[in-house]
């Protein structure tokens, strides 16, 4: 069974652990010392950023990170978005990672995704639409996108997570059930 919880300072370590993971490290990017990740991720859960920061467990075992939030909140990330698709008032995007290594290539990436967007219909009423753009060269997780039910709506050039990618990224849509 798939659960998630909102992020504690407790779960620090275990996601500076998972941050440090090659196949995590390689498209997160990410400082991954006690500090950096405090840094980061303090701020969501003192409220002071608008976006959310699911600790993602199955089976009661914690498994891996989605992160949720408005595409309004984030006008730099409004504008690429935009700049690709139209893009809905209420618009969400999701970032996502299975921390664990023995957990990726079984699945779990597309039941995560797919039960994240499900719940982001309940929890937030407003929300038409959610997007993700994912580095093209990514292809585990834009097939983990594709598996979970999301649509290919756009290619496009977008600012890379890891700048050692290019800006060729792939934008998916996952539209409000009628």
């Amino acid at each position: 069974m798939i659960t998630w919880r909102n992020l504690e300072e407790a779960d620090f370590g275990l996601l500076g652990e998972w941050l440090e993971n090659e196949h995590v490290k390689r498209w997160w990017n990410h400082e991954t010392t006690p500090e950096a990740v405090a840094r980061d991720f303090s701020p969501t859960i003192r409220g002071e950023e608008p976006n959310e920061d699911l600790l993602v467990s199955c089976d009661g075992v914690p498994v891996g990170l989605v992160q949720r939030c408005r595409l309004n909140d984030y006008a730099e990330d409004l504008a690429e978005f935009a700049a690709a698709v139209p893009v809905s008032d209420g618009a969400m995007i999701i970032d996502y990672l299975i921390g664990d290594p023995d957990r990726v290539g079984q699945g779990l990436g597309p039941r995560i995704i797919r039960e994240v967007v499900a719940s982001t219909w309940t929890d937030h009423p407003g929300c038409g639409e959610v997007l993700v753009a994912v580095s093209a060269a990514n292809r585990p997780s834009w097939r983990a996108l594709e598996k979970a039910g999301g649509t290919r709506i756009a290619e496009a050039e977008m600012t890379p997570d890891n700048p050692i990618d290019d800006r060729r990224h792939f934008v998916y849509r996952f539209a409000r059930p009628a």
